[in-house]
């Protein structure tokens, strides 16, 4: 959530409750304008209905999946959701998904439990994207 603010405010508010949001952004790229649909869906360590991530998916056509680089257990749950999303989405069509892994909290680096070249590793091996950020800076 708070890289989610972050992007449409370009302000950082660090607490979060457990709640979904859907957001709409206008941004212009490259000249051109576009409407940004953002469901923001913390991760509930619990498991999910399933139902509901499936309807989250099937909304989607883009995924960006953010883990805490201080927190192992948000980075290790990230295999398993990156084949769910592409199980459901490339299996309806030959169309790769674009997936992009984020690892949030670089300005934490002194309690960092996942190293960047594990991030940069599992991207690679998933087919994904990667960045590493700072949702505070």
């Amino acid at each position: 959530a708070a890289l989610t603010v972050r992007f449409l405010t370009r302000r950082f508010i660090g607490e979060y409750g457990d709640m979904e949001f859907i957001y709409s952004h206008n941004l212009t790229v490259d000249g051109r304008e576009i409407l940004f649909h953002i469901w923001d869906a913390p991760n509930s360590q619990q498991a999910e209905d399933g139902s509901s991530e499936e309807k989250r998916i099937q909304w989607a056509d883009s995924f960006v999946l953010v883990y805490s680089i201080c927190d192992r257990a948000s980075f290790n749950i990230l295999p398993l959701k990156i084949q769910f999303i592409k199980a459901a989405k490339e299996g309806q069509s030959q169309e790769k998904v674009p997936i992009v892994i984020v690892g949030n909290k670089r300005d934490l680096h002194h309690q960092r439990v996942v190293s960047s070249e594990e991030g940069r590793l599992l991207a690679l091996s998933l087919d994904c994207g990667f960045y590493e950020v700072s949702a505070a800076e």
